[in-house]
C-alpha cells in the first residue's frame, strides 16, 4: 500500500465519483445521458457509449483532483484507453485515485437482504488492478428490511471479501447500501453499524477500509466510524436520491464525504456542447464538494 497515497485519501477535502454503472445499471445511466435503447445494438455497442460519456466526464476541465479525490471505475473501464492512455493512468495524471468496482452484482434476496454474487475471478480483477496501479476496489450489497440475519450475512460477505483485497496491497471499499425506501430503514442502520463495529474487531491492526454508505436517516448516525482507527474515510452513496436532496443530507453528516453516481452525473445530456457539458459538470462537482467539507 502506497502511504503516501493513503494519506492523500485520508486528509484531503473532496469526494470519490462513482462511475462505475456495470451490465444491469448501464441502460438507465445511458437514458438518463439522453442515450435511448434504440441507439445502440448489444453490449458492445453500449459499452463503447457509455465509455464515451465516462471519457467526457474525465476529460473534462471540471473533473479535477481540486474538488475529486478518486473515481471508481467498472472493470470494462480500467480495460479500455482515454486518448490513448489507460483510463487508470490518465486518472493518476489528473491527480485522481482510481479505483475498481469487483462485484458481479447482487443474488436474489434472502433475509431481506441481497449479498454478492460470487466472485469466481476475485483474484484475477486484483491482480488486474494491481497491475493498473489501482488504488482501492469497490463491492455493494443491499439491505432492504431491518432483519438482523440478513445484514449479518451482508456484512460478514463485505469483510471476509475486504481482507482477501487488503492481501494485495489495495485498499477496499465496504457497501453494504440500506435501501432508501426500507420501511424501518433507521433501524436496519442501527444493526448495520453495530455489525460492522463487530466485524472491524476481526480487521489486522494495519487494515485499512473505506465505507460507503446509505445517507442515515439520524445526522452523523456515522461519526464514530470516522475516527476508528482502521478507517481510511466514511463515504455516503446517493442511493436515488436527488441531486439536490442528496446534497442536502451529506452536509448534516460531518465528516462524510459523497461518492455518488446518478447525482454526480443525472443533469448531464450527450446533446450539451463542450461548454455546457463542462458547465453543468462543474456545477454539480461544487454542490457535492460543498456539501463533502461541510
Amino acid at each position: 500500500m502506497n502511504q503516501e497515497l493513503l494519506q492523500q485519501m485520508s486528509t484531503r477535502k473532496g469526494f470519490i465519483a462513482a462511475l462505475d454503472q456495470s451490465g444491469g445499471s448501464t441502460p438507465k445511466a445511458l437514458k438518463l445521458y439522453g442515450i435511448n435503447e434504440d441507439k445502440y445494438s448489444g453490449d458492445d455497442e453500449m459499452f463503447d457509449m457509455v465509455h464515451k460519456m465516462r471519457s467526457r466526464i474525465i476529460k473534462s476541465r471540471a473533473f479535477n483532483s481540486d474538488r475529486i479525490l478518486g473515481a471508481i471505475l467498472f472493470e470494462n473501464t480500467l480495460d479500455r484507453d482515454i486518448d490513448g492512455m489507460p483510463t487508470s493512468q490518465y486518472l493518476l495524471e489528473k491527480g485522481i485515485l482510481p479505483f475498481l468496482k469487483v462485484d458481479l452484482g447482487l443474488a436474489d434476496v434472502q433475509n431481506d437482504a441481497q449479498m454478492m454474487k460470487p466472485i469466481g475471478d476475485l483474484d484475477d480483477k486484483l491482480k488486474k488492478a494491481v497491475a493498473n496501479n489501482v488504488f482501492g476496489t469497490k463491492m455493494r450489497s443491499v439491505i432492504k428490511k431491518a432483519n438482523a440475519q440478513g445484514i449479518k450475512d451482508v456484512v460478514a460477505q463485505q469483510f471476509d471479501i475486504a481482507k482477501k483485497i487488503i492481501g494485495y496491497g489495495l485498499v477496499p471499499i465496504i457497501e453494504p447500501e440500506v435501501d432508501i425506501n426500507a420501511p424501518d430503514k433507521a433501524q436496519a442502520e442501527e444493526i448495520l453499524k453495530q455489525e460492522i463495529k463487530a466485524q472491524l474487531q476481526t480487521l489486522g491492526n494495519d487494515d485499512k477500509v473505506i465505507f460507503k454508505l446509505t445517507l442515515p436517516e439520524v445526522p452523523n448516525f456515522y461519526a464514530d466510524l470516522i475516527g476508528e482507527p482502521h478507517t481510511v474515510r466514511v463515504v455516503a452513496l446517493s442511493g436515488g436520491y436527488p441531486q439536490a436532496e442528496a446534497n442536502a443530507k451529506l452536509a448534516q453528516n460531518n465528516g462524510v464525504i459523497a461518492s455518488f453516481s446518478r447525482a454526480l452525473s443525472e443533469t448531464l445530456n450527450v446533446d450539451q456542447t463542450d461548454e455546457e457539458f463542462d458547465t453543468t459538470l462543474g456545477k454539480a462537482i461544487e454542490g457535492i464538494y460543498e456539501a463533502s467539507v461541510k
